[in-house]
């Protein structure tokens, strides 16, 4: 017999992984001097940071109807909802970067030779930092939850 919350915990741990892989993926791409080839690089990785984060978003809700631990753990819960505002607020500092890359494929596709300038460079890399920052306190409200923390 499948084991459903198994399956699903296990969906949404890879998936949380592979987002913070991508982030990574495109901190380290993001630096001043960027080639066409970064850029649309930058590009696929923001696409698949985006549709991985829709899985997570996808596994999490599962686990909540079909989980173990059931709805009612959930929503009574105040590690869950600062594991759910931590998430909100990395999506909401990715915009920006998301935006300004299609912005930068656009460009390269009217210009060729296209390259963003240092400054606007800087200026996403600091989205970048404060989505890590947020990111970890994801884990951090999942250890708590895990551990019986946040019950109200």
């Amino acid at each position: 017999m499948i084991d459903i919350d198994l399956v699903l915990a296990i969906a949404h741990h890879v998936a949380v992984f592979s987002v913070f892989g991508l982030l990574i993926a495109e901190v380290v791409l993001l630096r001043p001097g960027l080639t066409a080839d970064r850029i649309k690089q930058l590009g696929t990785i923001d696409g698949a940071y985006g549709a991985m984060s829709l899985l997570v978003i996808i596994a999490g809700v599962a686990r909540v109807i079909w989980g173990a631990a059931g709805w009612e753990y959930y929503v009574t819960n105040w590690a869950f909802w600062a594991k759910m505002a931590a998430f909100l607020l990395v999506g909401l500092l990715s915009l920006p970067p998301t935006l300004a890359v299609m912005g930068w494929r656009r460009k390269l596709a009217a210009e060729p030779g296209f390259s963003p300038d240092a400054g606007e460079v800087a200026r996403l890399r600091r989205f970048f930092a404060g989505e890590l920052v947020a990111f970890a306190f994801i884990p951090a409200f999942a250890a708590a939850m895990a551990r019986g923390y946040g019950a109200l």
